[in-house]
């Protein structure tokens, strides 16, 4: 079961939503929690609750928006993830 609520969710991405582009996280069934959640630590600069919250609702919706922001700030941190094999894009 998830430990977090509907509402949790959609707090999170309203406050991602904010500013127009953002970087949308993909699940797969390759990584480990503990990598996306040091991914999303070292790349996108979350706190440690922040990363266990997208990650989770990546597990369980399949994609979260894990940075807002303008292309130019987006952009080297979805290649970041990518290089490190994580499905990702900007929308």
């Amino acid at each position: 079961m998830c430990p977090f609520t509907e509402l949790d969710e959609v707090l999170l991405e309203e406050t991602l939503l904010a500013d127009g582009n953002k970087i949308v996280l993909f699940n797969d069934d390759v990584h480990s929690f503990d990598f996306v959640i040091e991914a999303l630590m070292d790349v996108c600069g979350h706190e440690l609750l922040q990363a266990e919250q997208c990650t989770v609702i990546v597990h369980y919706k399949g994609k979260c928006a894990v940075k807002n922001g303008t292309w130019e700030e987006l952009e080297p941190m979805c290649t970041a993830l990518l290089e490190r094999g994580l499905t990702a894009e900007i929308q």
